[in-house]
Order: structure tokens, then C-alpha cells, then sequence
């Protein structure tokens, strides 16, 4: 690629104090309602964080301590539910629209049967499941529903939920209770454990691990910070002379996505060899943050088109300079927090007294 432009003179003092002011939006895990794909669930023995997003699922012993973190695919079949719960030892079920599919294994599909969901167990917020019931969370009515089977609602009742349990953003069960999480606070994601919706019996609060965190939607802006778009000076070019002259080389130039700076969050993981993932589950999650709003410590842009494994090419610049000014090469790069960690393919020159303006990336489908 060759790129020719007519510049003067551009101040770069301003590119830290935007990354700070930028690097200060608040980022915070995504809610049940706005991760489709996404959902929390459990047995007697494990914990699981369903990513349909990014087509993986974790397994832990204890989200708290962040123990035995291992992450598997996620069976095709399995994939894109509106909720995900499990059911005792060996049951998963997945729900889409009014019919749900069980299965023993969702990375494997294996013993799926299809059933429909009875009219008073359809339209939830939330599902989970404990005590050997099925529950279902109306959480804009303020109520939930217990059964002994979503499709006959065998045994159906319904309770209303306690205010301290009304604005959870994910609730979950196991055999003998069940948890609602709370956003982000003074002492960061926290997640309760309770015995009755109702009353709020035991409340009994624990904290996300850091690597149970960074599996989360919108946990990389938690533990990383923010991520953020800046167009950066790659490049600079001087011309010294009295006269216009025209300079012209070949300018190494980074692209793709530096892994290195985020591959520490993998160390705590066991990740399968069933995962096709070329560029790292890193990368996968990364994109996911960059995907999201603002609110959520996102940039809304959608980075599929971009390089994704780090390389670096000689980009041919050809420049007609003035005499006493510069020329100066700019590309648009994603951090998060302070570090830049996908530089994308845009190279620019722009008005003299700033950089681009443009995002050269398209907005994220939500």
C-alpha cells in the first residue's frame, strides 16, 4: 500500500492525556438481559460459565478461589441459548423460546431430547434450578416460579422476590441452594448465596477470583480497564530543507493482536485441546470486549475484519513536504486499560492540527 499526502504541522502532546481521559470510563460485567448466549449454572460438584458468544464454556470447583478452572468447547447443537441451567449431577438444559433441549453434555450434545415449555414457565429472565425444582425469574414483575417440571408445571407456584434479590444480574443453582450476582460495588462482583428468594435466608456474599472474572462478559474491563480506540503516531517525518521534497521509504508497521499482554489470564485456565482456537481463547474474549458498549468497558466496534495474529509489514510512504514541516503517520489502535493490544490495519494522515477523527472500524451488531 502506498499513501501520499501534503501535511504541515501536527501537535502530539494530547495523545496521553485522551488515553487517560478515555481509560476512565467505567466498565462493569454485562447483565443476563444483554449478553445473549450467556448464562451461569451448576451441580453438586461444579460451577459453569456458559460463552455461546465465543463458543467455549468453563467448569470450576470454586468461582471464589478460582480452583480448577477448565474450559471446553461448546457443542454446536448447544449453542446460542436463551438460558442455560443444570439440573442435579448430569443434566443441562438449554432453553430457546418456548421449548427447551436436555442434554447430559453440552460440549458433546450427547443424550438430547427436545420439549416444550409450559405456558407458565415461558418468557423468564432467568432460569436455575435446586432442591430438585425448576425456578423461574420474573425480575421486572419482582416474582419467581418453582416447579417440579417445566413442561407439565407440576407442583407450580409462584413467591415474590425479596428486594435484595430483585437486581441481581445472573442467578444460578446447585443442588442444595442457589445465587444471584450483584454488580459491581465497593468490593467488586459479588455473588450470594441463598436459600429462599423470598426471604433472602442466608445472603451470605463471596467474591469472583480474578481468572473466574476475565471469563465473564465485560471482565477484561474490570481487570485490564477499559478498552479504548486512539489513533496513534506511528511515524514521523522531518524536512529540514528550504525546498519541497518528496520522501519516500518503506516503514515497518505492527498489526494484529499482541497476546503476549493478555496470555497471563490463560495461565490459571486448562484449556482443551477441543477448543479450535488459532490466536488463543485471549483473543476470543478480547474481541468480545471491544464488541461492547461503552457501559460495559467496550468501544462498540466490531474487529472481525482485522489481523488477529501479530505480524509486522513494510507499508510503502511516499510524502510532499514543505519546507521546515512534518509529516506524521498515524494508526488507529484498541487497548485496554493503558495497553494497546490490537493494532489495526488503518494508516492515516489527517489535518495538520490533529489527528483522525474517523473510527475506521464499523459499529458491533447487538
Amino acid at each position: 500500500m502506498e499513501l501520499r499526502w501534503r501535511v504541515s504541522h501536527l501537535p502530539t502532546a494530547w495523545m496521553s492525556l485522551l488515553r487517560w481521559r478515555l481509560c476512565k470510563i467505567m466498565a462493569a460485567i454485562v447483565p443476563k438481559k444483554d449478553a445473549p448466549g450467556v448464562d451461569l449454572c451448576g451441580t453438586d460438584q461444579y460451577y459453569y460459565i456458559v460463552r455461546s458468544d465465543v463458543g467455549c464454556y468453563m467448569r470450576s470447583t470454586n468461582f471464589n478461589k478460582g480452583e480448577d478452572l477448565d474450559v471446553f468447547s461448546l457443542h454446536p447443537a448447544c449453542s446460542n441459548g436463551d438460558h442455560y441451567l443444570a439440573y442435579d449431577d448430569d443434566l443441562f438444559y438449554i432453553i430457546k423460546g418456548t421449548s427447551f433441549r436436555c442434554v447430559s453434555d453440552i460440549g458433546t450434545d450427547e443424550g438430547a431430547i427436545v420439549c416444550s415449555l409450559h405456558p407458565s414457565c415461558q418468557g423468564g429472565d432467568h432460569y436455575f434450578s435446586a432442591f430438585g425444582n425448576f425456578y423461574i425469574v420474573y425480575q421486572n414483575q419482582g416474582v419467581y416460579r418453582r416447579t417440579k417440571n417445566m413442561t407439565t408445571y407440576k407442583d407450580g407456584i409462584e413467591y415474590s422476590l425479596h428486594p435484595d434479590c430483585k437486581d441481581a444480574l445472573y442467578y444460578y443453582g446447585i443442588k442444595d441452594c442457589y445465587y444471584f450476582v450483584r454488580p459491581h460495588e465497593e468490593w467488586g462482583v459479588q455473588y450470594y448465596r441463598c436459600t429462599n428468594f423470598n426471604t433472602n435466608e442466608s445472603g451470605q456474599a463471596s467474591s469472583f477470583h480474578p481468572s473466574v472474572i476475565n471469563f465473564l462478559p465485560g471482565g477484561l474491563g474490570l481487570t485490564h480497564g477499559p478498552s479504548a480506540g486512539v489513533w496513534t503516531c506511528i511515524k514521523t517525518i522531518k524536512n529540514d530543507s528550504q525546498n519541497h521534497t518528496t520522501w519516500s521509504n518503506k516503514v515497518p508497521v505492527t498489526q494484529g493482536f499482541d497476546k503476549e499482554k493478555l496470555s497471563p489470564i490463560e495461565n490459571n485456565w486448562n484449556i482443551s485441546a477441543s477448543l479450535p482456537v488459532e490466536t488463543g481463547l485471549s483473543a476470543l474474549l478480547t474481541k468480545s470486549q471491544f464488541s461492547l458498549a461503552p457501559t460495559y468497558g467496550g468501544s462498540n466496534v466490531n474487529t472481525d475484519g482485522e489481523n488477529w495474529k501479530l505480524t509486522t509489514i513494510e507499508e510503502t510512504i511516499s510524502v510532499l513536504l514543505e519546507p521546515g514541516k512534518e509529516a506524521y503517520v498515524w494508526q488507529y489502535q484498541l487497548s485496554l486499560g493503558s495497553d494497546a493490544v490490537l493494532f489495526c490495519r488503518d494508516l492515516r494522515f489527517d489535518d495538520p492540527n490533529k489527528p483522525p477523527v474517523v473510527i475506521p472500524l464499523p459499529p458491533a451488531k447487538h
